[in-house]
């Protein structure tokens, strides 16, 4: 599954939103019914799970933590609990709550970025998105990607 692309929209009154028809079709090509979203750990946005991208995360980070870690298991709490399942209506439209849009300061007009296997749900304006400034990017991918640095199966 790769969701690729960087989309803007605008919520209705009601807080709905249209899922875009490229990121609907990746979903629909993968077979997957559902989604999750929750806000980012690092950034001021949203995050759409495919629910077995979700599973996989649940399933990781319960591997990781001890449900006998007092501490641990706060994380794992805290992590799940700002979970809130998405349902698209027949349009692809999905409600975002309240809470979620205040959280990440997200007002009528949106950007969804494709991050591969998740989606990003961003305010779309000026200092909108959690972008490496532009003059900065090739150096920055070049440190990631150069000798020494990212995975030896990047490429």
């Amino acid at each position: 599954m790769r969701f690729l692309g960087n989309i803007e929209a605008k919520l209705d009154a009601k807080g709905r939103v249209f899922l875009p028809a490229a990121f609907r079709k990746v979903l629909q090509g993968a077979g997957e019914q559902g989604m999750v979203m929750r806000k980012d750990v690092f950034q001021a946005c949203l995050v759409l799970y495919p629910e077995s991208v979700w599973g996989e995360q649940m399933d990781s980070l319960r591997r990781r933590l001890s449900r006998w870690d007092r501490d641990e298991q706060q994380l794992f709490r805290q992590f799940v609990s700002e979970v809130e399942p998405v349902a698209l209506d027949a349009s692809g439209r999905f409600l975002i709550s309240r809470r979620c849009l205040r959280q990440a300061g997200i007002g009528q007009d949106v950007r969804f970025i494709g991050m591969g296997d998740t989606i990003e749900i961003w305010p779309s304006g000026p200092g909108g998105t959690g972008f490496v400034d532009p003059a900065a990017f090739g150096e920055a991918l070049q440190r990631a990607m150069g000798p020494g640095g990212g995975s030896a199966d990047a490429g």
